[in-house]
């Protein structure tokens, strides 16, 4: 059962998250994770993406979201809110929509900030409710996960996230990274107990 991690990232804090989510999905028997990243957007649009990242994750297509048992979807913060590359992706997502693809499937998102008030919550928020439009199960984290309690940097029960401080690559703490995790497995549990 294959579960679509699909994040952007400009530094890298995004995409560790997103490595960290599929180690705790492909830790799950019967599970296995699909890493894939949307392609960024340019302000001016006679510049073109690529048809294939230079490196590391592949771009996404509708038919990974298709194929998908799952979905964890990864963004950085952009002023409270998900990145313009991911909304972009997001919003040429009708077809699926109409088709009604992506309904029942479980869904978990999660974020990385430049700043401890920088958004997180409001961030993880915001990409749910694409997805509960597709009428996806939205998936968080319990505070049966100690590490909720602990945490003074990143991880929140709408998702995982990363306070990855401004101009520096600060590392993901381990209460950080348990909970990317703990994500990861969570969110292919549920996908295993909902597949038809």
């Amino acid at each position: 059962m294959d579960i679509l991690v699909l994040f952007y990232s400009r530094h890298g804090a995004t995409r560790r998250l997103a490595e960290l989510i599929a180690t705790g999905i492909d830790g799950v028997p019967g599970a296995c994770a699909r890493l894939r990243t949307v392609a960024p957007v340019a302000p001016v649009t006679e510049v073109a993406t690529p048809p294939v990242p230079g490196s590391g994750s592949p771009y996404v297509e509708l038919r990974d979201l298709e194929e998908c048992s799952g979905l964890a979807l990864g963004s950085p913060t952009r002023f409270g809110n998900m990145a313009a590359p991911v909304k972009h992706f997001l919003d040429n997502t009708g077809t699926l929509w109409r088709a009604g693809a992506l309904a029942g499937k479980p869904a978990a998102v999660f974020t990385s900030t430049s700043t401890m008030h920088g958004g997180q919550e409001s961030t993880l928020l915001s990409m749910m409710l694409p997805l509960l439009h597709h009428g996806m199960l939205i998936v968080g984290l319990p505070y049966t996960e100690r590490d909720l309690f602990e945490t003074a940097s990143g991880g929140t029960p709408y998702g995982a996230s990363h306070l990855a401080r401004e101009g520096t690559t600060l590392a993901l703490t381990d209460v950080e990274k348990r909970l990317a995790v703990a994500l990861g497995r969570r969110l292919a549990q549920v996908a295993l107990k909902v597949a038809p």
